[in-house]
């Protein structure tokens, strides 16, 4: 699972390292978002993906039918964090799906449908997992922030989807909600120290693949996914103020000496 992670590039720095050709952000209804050291579920966040030129107020059929021959091209918008189906009946899921497992992403009824056509890439600075530790007796959780060494930007594999409020005009600014999940895995031996889950990541020579929506090959699409680990990840032990979503900023991703004989930033 990831239940936490940390969004601090700013929108112009996302702009050149994704290749951006169509600025969604900029000219979207919401403000830019700050800086975000300790991201939480329904909160709104960057999301990477391609897709034509379209109305956004067209129902789908019309919209898939007139727009078949546009080329699409890659876009920077902001998105809810917790995925809602296009058939749930109202929002009351958005903070629940927030990540969707790999093992089943492309068959699951929630997500098929994002798998197949509306992929997309959550960029991070990093994520953060908790460790159940037994101190005098006694069970604890300790924070662990995990990031790239090279201090790159994680792009999280994720689904995203669009929800009709049929409580608003079709034309109206709100009418359509966008909402993601990030797509996990099962940990690899030296993160599953941690947490027996982890995310996926799109390395930047399949993000084209991934992000074509006309690109439905299933094999291919599991293959362009690597577990979090391929970034080549380190962590350090964090400050337990991270457990509230009150608090943020960068103080959350400072390393704690958790453990003397352990240097902080080595990954177990």
């Amino acid at each position: 699972m990831c239940g936490r992670f940390v969004s601090a590039r700013k929108r112009l720095e996302l702009l050149e390292e994704f290749s951006i050709e169509r600025d969604r952000v900029a000219d979207g209804p919401d403000p830019e978002p700050t800086p975000d050291y300790n991201v939480a579920p329904t909160r709104r966040i960057y999301a990477v993906m391609e897709r034509r030129p379209r109305d956004e107020k067209r129902d789908e059929k019309d919209r898939d039918e007139k727009d078949k021959d546009e080329k699409p091209a890659r876009e920077l918008r902001t998105v809810r964090w917790g995925l809602i189906p296009a058939w749930a009946k109202d929002a009351s899921s958005g903070g629940k799906l927030i990540n969707a497992r790999a093992e089943t992403v492309a068959v699951k009824p929630a997500f098929r449908r994002a798998f197949a056509k509306r992929r997309c890439i959550l960029p991070a600075d990093g994520y953060y997992e908790w460790q159940a530790v037994s101190e005098q007796g006694k069970q604890r959780k300790q924070p662990y922030y995990i990031y790239r060494k090279d201090g790159g930007a994680l792009a999280f594999a994720g689904v995203y989807e669009l929800w009709r409020d049929e409580t608003l005009p079709a034309d109206a600014e709100r009418a359509w909600l966008w909402t993601a999940a990030i797509i996990t895995t099962q940990a690899t031996d030296d993160v599953g120290q941690i947490h027996d889950r982890m995310p996926m990541v799109i390395a930047h020579d399949h993000w084209a693949d991934w992000l074509d929506p006309d690109n439905s090959e299933r094999g291919h699409l599991q293959a362009t996914m690597l577990p979090a680990l391929a970034g080549g990840l380190t962590s350090h032990p964090v400050s337990t103020a991270v457990n509230s979503v009150r608090n943020n900023g960068p103080e959350l991703i400072v390393p704690l000496s958790a453990d003397p004989e352990r240097p902080p930033g080595e990954l177990f």
